[in-house]
């Protein structure tokens, strides 16, 4: 699959998960109204961008004109910097940015260089995983989540590293992976995260890679995964408070 293959699929998902009809634009951003947008917590503004433009759901019409000025002045590279964003809107919180990347069957590299097993998601030793790990990084990484089956790595009879991916829609695999914090740096989230791929690609999904540390970056480019674009969700305050220089509100 090429890249522009790769790039349309992965618009398609985001444009299904903005609520409302919108199209990635050749150039720029599209904004609209979707109270019920996925792509950002309720309430929030949600920025994607992928290739050359962006779409942008705001929570309400007031919004709509205010960011549609603001994204119109910045180029598409800005639209997901929380300080160039705050320079134009006022930013009360940010979530992100996250890169999006994305791999198929051609670009996958498979990596077998160590033994996963494959566990149902409700095993009990991914419970134990998940709260050997701080709150954030159980939280950030989803594997909670996850609607296929888990693929696990053991250091003895413990489970270290897992991973496995939630169905989303478009046909997507919404990659999770999780590594026991003594046990990072030595490719085990990569031998995990290779298993969950290969599930994905066999059932005709296409994985999709989220992730803000570099480190979780790397496995995935290590696996083939192109980075596509970028996602970040923001909390626009009252303008009327908003000192236009920097993420927060203006206070006397």
């Amino acid at each position: 699959m090429t890249v522009d293959l790769l790039l349309a699929r992965a618009r398609r998902l985001w444009v299904e998960l903005a609520g409302v009809p919108m199209t990635f634009p050749i150039r720029g951003a599209d904004v609209a109204v979707s109270a019920e947008s996925l792509i950002c917590p309720p309430g929030w503004t949600g920025i994607v961008t992928l290739g050359r433009a962006a779409i942008s759901t705001v929570p309400t019409e007031g919004l709509e004109a205010v960011v549609r000025e603001a994204l119109d002045d910045l180029p598409v590279a800005a639209l997901t910097d929380p300080e160039q964003l705050a320079a134009v809107l006022p930013v009360a919180e940010v979530l992100g940015p996250a890169t999006l990347a994305y791999c198929d069957e051609r670009a996958f590299r498979s990596y077998e260089k160590g033994a996963s097993e494959r566990v149902p998601a409700d095993h009990p030793e991914i419970a134990d995983l998940l709260a050997s790990v701080p709150v954030e990084d159980a939280a950030e990484c989803g594997l909670a989540e996850i609607t296929s089956p888990a693929f696990v790595v053991r250091a003895g009879s413990r489970v270290v590293a897992a991973a496995g991916y939630r169905h989303w829609p478009e046909r997507v695999a919404h990659l999770s992976v999780l590594t026991a914090p003594d046990r990072r740096g030595r490719g085990f989230a990569r031998v995990v995260a290779s298993a969950a791929v290969a599930e994905g690609l066999d059932n005709q999904l296409l994985p999709q890679w989220r992730a803000r540390p570099e480190p979780s970056r790397r496995v995935a480019r290590a696996l083939g995964f192109r980075e596509l674009g970028v996602q970040i969700s923001v909390r626009i305050s009252t303008p009327g408070n908003w000192t236009g220089t920097g993420i927060g509100l203006g206070t006397d």
